[in-house]
C-alpha cells in the first residue's frame, strides 16, 4: 500500500491593520477559505472612518462619501451587508453656496458621457458666461489626458489650469471646490495625475459615475461591527487592541509574542508600514515617508433648531467647505447637527477649538441665515492629522506595489500604487490585490508541501 502523505496545517495569514484595506484583505481571504487573523492595535476597526460616543450621540470622526464609480468600495459594502445602509443619488446633484447669498447647482443631465456634464457647467450660476466657456474648454482638454502618464506626476494641476486659461473664478468655484474634497490637496499643490484620474473617472466618463453616496448610519456600524461579523462568519479571526511590532519571514510579533503566519499583509498607514517592513524586504521603504501627509478636520456644530434645509451643500469662498446634516445618523432627537468637512486643513489642525469656533460660527451664520436666530448647543472639532498622503508632484513615483522582495509579505493601503488617489476606493482595491497575491502564495506553499 502506498504511503499516505501526512496532512499539513498552514498557519493563518496575518493581516496587520484594521482600516478598509485590512478589512478587505481579511474578508477576501476568509471568503476564499484561507485561515486569516486580522490584527488591529486600536479597540475598533475602520481606520480613519470610525465613530465614537459623545453625550448620547454617535459621532463620526469625519464625513466620508463615495461615488457610484467606486465599484470596489460598493462591493465591500455589499459583502458587509451595508448596501441598504447608504444613500446613493440617482443623479449627481450638488448645491453650491457662494458669497453674498449667491448659489449655484451642479447637476448632471441625462446625456451620454462626457456630454452629461456640459449643461451643468453651462448653467452654473456661480460663474459668469465667459468663465463657463473657460470651464468647458478646460474639461475638454482634461479629458484628453491619461492619468497613468508619468509626466503628469511631475507637474501641478494648478500649473496646468493656468496654461489652459482657467482663471481664478473658475478655479475657486469649480476645480478647487471638487479637487480639495476628492484629493485633500489644493489645485496649486496636487499633482496633475491624480487630479486627472478623479475628473476623468467621475465627471468626464460614464454619466452616472459621480453620483454621490452617503452613509445613513454611523461609520462604526458600516466599517467596524459589520466588518467584524462578516469576517467571523467566514471563519476569520479579528484581534483588537493587538499591536504587531515586528515581522519575520514566517511570523509576526504581536504584543511581544511570536505568532506563526503563512503570509503577512501590512495594511497600516505608510509611516507605520515603513517601520514594520524589514529593509531587506523593501529597499525603497524609506521613500514612503517622503509621501508626507495632509490633514482634515471636521467641525461639529449642534443647533437648537434646523438651520440647513438640504442634506448637504458645498461652499466656496469660505473656510466652510462641505456641510452635512448628521442629525439622524448621530441620533439627535431635537434641533440639527451639522458636520463641516474641511480638507487640506493645515491652517486649522493645530489651532485650539476656541479659535476654530471663533472663525467658523460666524461663517456658518453667513452661509445659513437661519443660524443667526438659532442657539448653538454644542461645538467640537475632530482632527485627522494624517488623513491622506499629500498627493503632490513626485508622490506617484514613491507609491510601492503590493508585492515585496519577501515571498509571502505584501502591502495594502490607499498609499500603495493602486492607480487611484488616496481614497476609500483605493484602500479597498489595494486590499483585494493583496489578497490575490496571498492566495497565489498559499497555493504555491500547499503544492510544495
Amino acid at each position: 500500500m502506498p504511503a499516505t502523505r501526512p496532512a499539513t496545517t498552514i498557519a493563518p495569514v496575518a493581516v496587520v491593520g484594521g482600516g478598509l484595506a485590512g478589512i478587505t484583505a481579511a474578508l477576501a481571504l476568509a471568503e476564499a477559505g484561507c485561515p486569516v487573523t486580522l490584527y488591529e492595535a486600536r479597540p475598533r476597526l475602520g481606520g480613519a472612518a470610525h465613530s465614537f460616543q459623545r453625550g448620547g450621540l454617535t459621532v463620526d470622526n469625519g464625513q466620508h462619501v463615495f461615488l457610484r464609480c467606486c465599484t470596489a468600495y460598493r462591493g465591500l459594502l455589499d459583502r458587509l451587508g451595508g448596501t441598504a445602509l447608504v444613500s446613493l443619488q440617482n443623479r449627481f446633484d450638488v448645491r453650491v453656496l457662494g458669497g453674498a447669498g449667491r448659489s449655484g447647482r451642479l447637476r448632471r443631465a441625462s446625456l451620454p458621457g462626457p456630454l452629461h456634464f456640459v449643461p451643468a457647467l453651462a448653467g452654473y450660476r456661480l460663474l459668469g458666461p465667459g468663465d463657463r466657456i473657460q470651464a468647458l474648454r478646460g474639461s475638454l482638454a482634461l479629458s484628453r489626458l491619461d492619468p497613468a502618464d508619468p509626466v503628469l506626476d511631475t507637474m501641478t494641476f494648478g500649473s496646468w489650469l493656468a496654461a489652459h486659461g482657467q482663471g481664478a473664478p473658475v478655479r475657486q468655484a469649480l476645480w478647487d471646490l471638487l479637487a480639495v474634497a476628492a484629493l485633500n490637496t489644493g489645485v496649486e499643490e496636487v499633482a496633475l495625475g491624480p487630479a486627472v484620474k478623479v475628473f476623468k473617472t467621475a465627471l468626464l466618463g460614464r454619466p452616472d459615475a459621480a453620483d454621490l453616496g452617503i452613509p445613513l448610519v454611523p461609520l462604526g456600524r458600516l466599517h467596524d461591527t459589520a466588518a467584524q461579523e462578516a469576517i467571523a462568519r467566514r471563519g476569520g479571526v479579528v484581534r483588537l487592541s493587538a499591536k504587531v511590532t515586528a515581522i519575520e519571514p514566517d511570523a509576526v510579533i504581536v504584543d511581544g509574542v511570536r505568532t506563526k503566519a503563512s503570509a503577512v499583509v501590512v495594511a497600516t498607514r505608510h509611516e507605520q508600514a515603513a517601520t514594520l517592513v524589514p529593509a531587506g524586504a523593501a529597499p525603497g521603504r524609506d521613500a514612503w515617508s517622503a509621501l508626507d501627509a495632509s490633514p482634515i478636520i471636521n467641525v461639529h456644530a449642534l443647533y437648537d433648531r434646523p438651520v440647513m434645509r438640504m442634506p448637504f451643500v458645498a461652499v466656496t469662498g469660505s473656510p466652510v467647505q462641505w456641510v452635512f446634516d448628521k442629525t439622524r445618523v448621530a441620533g439627535l432627537g431635537k434641533g440639527q447637527y451639522l458636520a463641516v468637512s474641511v480638507s487640506v486643513a493645515d491652517t486649522w489642525i493645530d489651532r485650539p477649538t476656541a479659535d476654530i469656533r471663533a472663525a467658523f460660527v460666524p461663517e456658518l451664520r453667513s452661509v445659513f441665515p437661519a443660524a443667526r436666530e438659532a442657539r448653538l448647543t454644542d461645538f467640537f472639532v475632530t482632527r485627522e492629522r494624517r488623513a491622506t498622503f499629500r498627493q503632490a508632484p513626485g508622490s506617484g513615483a514613491l507609491r510601492p506595489h503590493g508585492a515585496t522582495r519577501w515571498p509571502g509579505l505584501y502591502l495594502a493601503g490607499a498609499w500603495t500604487d493602486t492607480g487611484w488617489p488616496d481614497t476609500m476606493e483605493g484602500a479597498v482595491r489595494s486590499g483585494l490585490h493583496a489578497a490575490r497575491l496571498v492566495r497565489h502564495h498559499v497555493r504555491h506553499q500547499e503544492s510544495a508541501s
